[in-house]
């Protein structure tokens, strides 16, 4: 979908200003959601691709709050859309009725080396790649109403094939609950007059990684 969090390519926003010393974390409640972010992953609650959906559909005036900000309203989001919680129960920080029970089960101390590594999302295929490296191909003029990991500002645009990645699983599926549908992932390299004319710097280049169904041949 289009919306604010896809900011790439866009001005207006200031320059990024790192903080000196920043600390991992601000405030205790931030390292909070994130441990409940990860739990939520770690019991099946929702994956990942569900988990950015949910931040992308956030208004304009809270996805540009702080970062953690928009990980509680994510993570609030998914509690209830999941059938985790109800926003009754939200209001009253407290459980109100008996809960749902994860498709993984309760979360146990055991289960915290495994969930601090992240898993592959390769899959085997009985397909080939329709694209090989140095290929063009453009990247498609797509506006879809769900999740979809193809930045707005590379679609229309014209690329080279620079890399392989094999079978992935297919975000756009998988954040819609349609399953893992794998694709085949490349990555693009766009020279940046042609994303942003003939103004850009001619020694800019930006390297995308998009999917097959993202993509068409050029001749």
């Amino acid at each position: 979908m289009n919306g604010i969090h896809d900011m790439g390519g866009m001005d207006g926003f200031g320059a990024v200003e790192p903080e000196e010393h920043e600390p991992v974390f601000h405030a205790r409640w931030e390292g909070a959601v994130l441990a409940a972010t990860r739990v939520m992953g770690a019991i099946g609650g929702w994956n990942i691709d569900q988990g950015r959906y949910g931040i992308e559909l956030l208004p304009p005036n809270l996805y540009l709050t702080p970062y953690y900000r928009r990980w509680l309203e994510r993570l609030e989001w998914g509690l209830v859309t999941y059938g985790y919680a109800g926003a009754d129960e939200i209001a009253a920080g407290r459980a109100l009725c008996p809960g749902k029970a994860p498709p993984r089960g309760r979360f146990t101390v055991d289960k915290v080396d495994r969930v601090t590594r992240r898993g592959t999302f390769t899959r085997e295929t009985n397909s080939t790649a329709k694209f090989a490296i140095g290929d063009r191909v453009r990247a498609r003029n797509l506006h879809p109403k769900g999740h979809t990991r193809l930045p707005r500002y590379v679609r229309g645009h014209a690329g080279v094939i620079e890399r392989l990645h094999g079978c992935q699983v297919f975000p756009d599926s998988a954040a819609m609950g349609q399953g893992e549908n794998p694709q085949w992932l490349y990555t693009v390299r766009f020279d940046g007059r042609e994303l942003w004319g003939a103004d850009a710097d001619p020694t800019l280049a930006v390297s995308v990684e998009a999917f097959e169904p993202y993509l068409e041949a050029l001749t």
